[in-house]
This record gives C-alpha cells, structure tokens and sequence, in this order.
C-alpha cells in the first residue's frame, strides 16, 4: 500500500473514525514526550502518529493537520530520535521520521524527512512490509 494513499484515504472522508488512533498519539505523547515542552505536546495533540516500512525499515510518520505545523516540527526533529525503537524495540531500525501534511489544492502529501533533511512528495511512494 502506498503511504500516500493510506494517509489520503484516512482524510478523504470526515465520516472515517480515528479515535483509537488519536487515543494511541496521546498515549505515546503522553509516555515519550512527557518532559518536553508544552508547546510541542500542544501541538502534537493536532497530529495523528503512525508506523510503516519504507524499503523494509520502519519510518514513524506525524500526520500535521497543515503545513505550518509541519514545518515547524520539521525544525524540531531532535525529540523523534529513537521513537521507532520505543515503538517496536527494535535497536537498529533507525530513527527516519516523516513530517507530513496534505496539499489542499490536489491531495497530495508533502513530507519532510529527517534521513535527507529535505521536502518530499510522497503521493506515489510504496512501503513494503
């Protein structure tokens, strides 16, 4: 499945329930980002988490409700670090995070990725599991 599209089909429709997934995002804000600063927890708050495979290593991705907020925590990576091993226990699966928000003129995602440090659409990447 494309992340894209999984992301998409998440926000296509308002009828769609994401109330166990917002539930999981406060639960890991609240365990993981319990001594950061509140802004950042406030902001978080807006965000939906998730996990997925890109090119068979684990990404953590933060669904941004806009770009502003994406580019904002695109500045702050360094409390993201190791989020990947807290979520799975996995020591070598990296620390590649995904900032992510939806273009509203197309639909498209645009991401900010902390393995290049750069501004990516990933409307048509795949992971892989």
């Amino acid at each position: 499945m494309a992340i894209g599209e999984a992301m998409s089909e998440a926000h296509i429709s308002q009828n769609n329930d994401r109330t166990l997934e917002k539930a999981l995002t406060n639960r890991i804000i609240d365990d993981y980002f319990d001594n950061s600063e509140s802004w950042l927890r406030a902001i978080l708050r807006m965000c939906i988490f998730s996990l997925a495979h890109l090119n068979r290593k684990p990404v953590f991705i933060v669904e941004c409700p806009n770009q502003a907020v994406a580019k904002r925590l695109s500045r702050k990576t360094y409390p993201f670090r190791g989020l990947v091993y807290y979520l799975t226990d996995n020591l070598y699966s990296g620390d590649r995070t995904l900032f992510c928000y939806q273009e509203s003129k197309d639909g498209s995602w645009r991401c900010f990725d902390t393995s290049t440090n750069s501004w990516k659409n990933l409307s048509n990447l795949r992971s892989r599991s």
